[in-house]
């Protein structure tokens, strides 16, 4: 037994010894080493100050956004159609061809392209130039005045297609990208920012529902790609703020992702998109008595009706001018055009229990929205 524990402490020893001897050798070691660079600094072989000079380039490489370009320009296509028309300056009835250019975003690996209604209306012929040098011949699928979007087919392989994020929230400031083909002069790429949200529901008409930002559109980026600087869609460009007779500048627009994809699914399943109305114009208030709501932090009460159209879905429904609308089936809203988008993308004959304050009683009126008419 005294001999186990006398070996036991030997080697306890010599473990001890050799870590001494270890973290001595290392100590001088590195000792030495500092003391020749600072006596011999040409030793390094340049390395230390390759990682250097490189480290100083990574920070004051810069601001690029050529990554999210990469990703996105390929799946940007120019837009080219021809139609016929007939010549309104020509004394005797003449035939003219028209030729018209825009630019359209590849949304999918089967040849579905998003493109604006203005760029293929009234088109008797449609061709796409992808960035590869492929020429294609598309095929209108469906077309949405209201949003000003279209949808082409082409029958291609090796589609790039742009990416995208079906739960992509952009925010006012987001740095933003137009990708197109302005004046026909090749792709080209212009940096903004998002200056204000567009609603995303199916009833947007006009500028106010759509997205602004300030990415310069010219002639020719219409039905463009609007990427955020990952080279994600976020919209689809559409026009610029134009007042007759003013010098506007660094106002655009572009439709929405979310809305853009819901048209777009909608007109490839039924070839045109449906919307429900109401029948109804209104304004946010804060109280009962009707006093309009002025301020984003004042406290909504509900939407005043100041409208109600004779005939439509409301008036049949038993609503008049006056009543607060409080709640549509069992949600809130924070403005009429809200409420009315909502409305739009529920299916045209659906029943939807309206919650209103009439003279300060809470009443329920079962309310049935119908198909909108067409323009």
């Amino acid at each position: 037994m005294l001999c186990y524990h006398y070996s036991r402490l030997v080697r306890l020893c010599t473990v001890r010894t050799l870590l001494l001897f270890l973290i001595k050798s290392i100590a001088y070691g590195l000792a030495l080493a500092f003391l020749l660079l600072l006596l011999f600094p040409n030793l390094t072989g340049g390395h230390f100050s390759f990682w250097q000079t490189h480290a100083e380039e990574q920070e004051n490489a810069p601001v690029s956004y050529h990554r999210a370009v990469r990703r996105a320009a390929p799946a940007v296509v120019n837009v080219y159609t021809r139609s016929r028309i007939v010549d309104p300056r020509s004394l005797r009835p003449r035939t003219i061809e028209r030729q018209e250019l825009g630019s359209g975003v590849i949304m999918s690996a089967q040849g579905y392209i998003l493109t604006n209604y203005h760029v293929v209306y009234g088109a008797d012929h449609i061709e796409i130039a992808l960035q590869d040098g492929r020429i294609l011949e598309a095929v209108l699928i469906g077309q949405d005045e209201i949003s000003d979007l279209a949808v082409l087919y082409v029958r291609a392989d090796g589609l790039p297609v742009i990416p995208q994020d079906p739960n992509i929230e952009p925010q006012v400031g987001d740095v933003v990208l137009a990708i197109g083909n302005p004046l026909n002069l090749g792709q080209t790429i212009t940096q903004g920012i998002i200056s204000a949200n567009g609603n995303t529901g199916l009833s947007s008409r006009g500028y106010p529902d759509f997205m602004r930002m300030d990415a310069a559109i010219n002639k020719g980026n219409s039905g463009g790609a609007l990427v955020n600087s990952n080279g994600t869609l976020v919209g689809i460009n559409a026009a610029a703020f134009q007042v007759q007779n003013q010098d506007i500048q660094g106002i655009f627009f572009a439709v929405p992702y979310q809305l853009a994809r819901n048209i777009m699914e909608k007109l490839i399943k039924q070839g045109r998109v449906t919307r429900s109305y109401l029948g109804v114009s209104g304004q946010a208030v804060v109280n009962a008595a009707g006093d309009p709501l002025f301020s984003s932090g004042q406290a909504l009460y509900g939407l005043a009706l100041t409208e109600v159209t004779a005939g439509g879905p409301a008036a049949i429904a038993g609503l008049q001018v006056g009543d607060i609308i409080l709640e549509i089936a069992g949600q809130r809203f924070q403005s009429m055009q809200q409420a009315l988008n909502f409305i739009a993308e529920t299916l045209p004959d659906s029943e939807l229990q309206i919650l209103i304050d009439r003279n300060g009683q809470q009443l329920t009126i079962p309310t049935q929205v119908r198909e909108q008419p067409r323009r």
